[in-house]
Order: structure tokens, then sequence, then C-alpha cells
């Protein structure tokens, strides 16, 4: 795109209609209880701990993509 064309994004969200307070997206992650093996879903600001035995050791799943390394 040349340099004429380019326009300096303004300030102001309301030009557009979306702002980053309209889509607030909240990260959940689930994990998996040390104790009692149950699945625990936890947001960002949650309190780490099983809510069914109160079990404070928590791991995380593994991905289910595939993940592939190159060796050299």
């Amino acid at each position: 795109m040349p340099r004429e064309e380019y326009q300096v994004p303004t300030a102001s969200g309301a030009s557009r209609g979306n702002t980053r307070e309209d889509h607030v997206v909240r990260a959940v992650i689930t994990y998996t209880c040390g104790d009692c093996g149950s699945n625990v879903s936890l947001g960002k600001d949650a309190l780490v701990a099983c809510p069914h035995c109160a079990g404070r050791v928590l791991y995380k799943q593994r991905t289910k993509r595939m993940v592939q390394f190159e060796a050299r």
C-alpha cells in the first residue's frame, strides 16, 4: 500500500463500533484434580482448588493438536 493511502487510526473506538470492552473473552482452561481425578474448569482469577474435594494440586491437560519437533 502506498504511503499516500495510509490513514492514521483515531484514538476513539466509537467510530468503528467495536471496542475491546465489547468483546471481553474469559480464557477458561480445564485441569485435572490430583486428588479425586475430576475435571475442573478455571478462569484467570479463579481460586486454584478443586470444588469437589478442595484439593489444591491441579494438572493441566495435554493439548489435542499434533505437536511435532524437528531434530537436527
